[in-house]
């Protein structure tokens, strides 16, 4: 499914579908203090009956399911979606293929909602009393966030040049650390009562690294074949050059944490 937004990319369309299985290999890269971070604010957890927006694979999901919350992950992609079942055989993680802007959960269904890399995606006018109406008293939206930081790391920055020369008009590049931007509209039902920005690195070999650069929505998903094949080429001619076989990455993560007014 091809989305285009004017204002994400310059308008161009990217589809996740044509990367599902390298999201699905790649992109569970999240570390263990990220999903601790979720944990230690009492979400998340404890029979807690969750949703997780933009599930993607079901990366949170499936790392949080061992803590005892009850699940349901939904996506636009049906690719996704089918990579996150796939992935989840075993776990009692229910999925379904839908845009956040149609879901119809009954009132009061949840404790928490989660929205994790994809809160920038939504028509929050549309989204935001709804998100609302499915929460329970106090319930919680917490927003989360990660990603390689160009300015302060060698292979991320030229990593990205390269992403950038491909896709120029990319507006997930040159990061820096900041607090997750939380649309005023949301003070209308919810308070933010909490955010954190903090700094991780993230560990990758050459192969991982390819696939998680791949993976972003500048490459994979938006670039032709012709595109693509051509990038690959470059970028991995640049990890030869510059590359260890194993490395981390330094990035930063955000979570915003908004309890829904009474």
């Amino acid at each position: 499914m091809i989305i285009k937004d004017s204002t994400i990319d310059g308008g161009k369309g990217f589809d996740w579908g044509k990367v599902s299985a390298e999201y699905a290999k790649y992109r569970d890269i999240y570390p263990q203090e990220f999903y601790q971070k979720i944990l230690d604010l009492g979400l998340c957890k404890d029979s807690q009956k969750i949703l997780d927006l933009g599930t993607g694979t079901g990366v949170l999901p499936r790392n949080l399911y061992c803590y005892g919350g009850k699940w349901v992950g939904t996506d636009i992609s049906a690719e996704q979606i089918a990579q996150a079942k796939r992935l989840s055989v075993g776990m009692d993680i229910d999925y379904e293929v839908a845009a956040t802007e149609d879901i119809g959960f009954p009132t009061d269904s949840f404790d928490v909602i989660t929205a994790c890399q994809c809160f920038w995606y939504f028509d929050h006018a549309h989204v935001m009393p709804n998100l609302y109406r499915m929460l329970k008293p106090n319930g919680k939206l917490l927003v989360l966030y990660m990603a390689w930081l160009p300015y302060e790391d060698e292979i991320a920055g030229k990593s990205e040049d390269l992403v950038l020369k491909y896709s120029p008009a990319w507006s997930g590049a040159r990061e820096t650390v900041h607090p997750i931007q939380i649309p005023a509209l949301y003070q209308q039902k919810f308070d933010l009562i909490h955010h954190e920005e903090y700094r991780l690195n993230v560990h990758f070999t050459r192969d991982s690294w390819h696939g998680r650069m791949k993976a972003c929505r500048g490459v994979g998903a938006s670039l032709s074949k012709e595109e693509l094949k051509a990038w690959e080429s470059e970028h991995l001619k640049l990890l030869s050059e510059i590359a260890p076989v194993e490395f981390d990455v330094k990035h930063y993560a955000a979570l915003a944490e908004l309890q829904a007014k009474k």
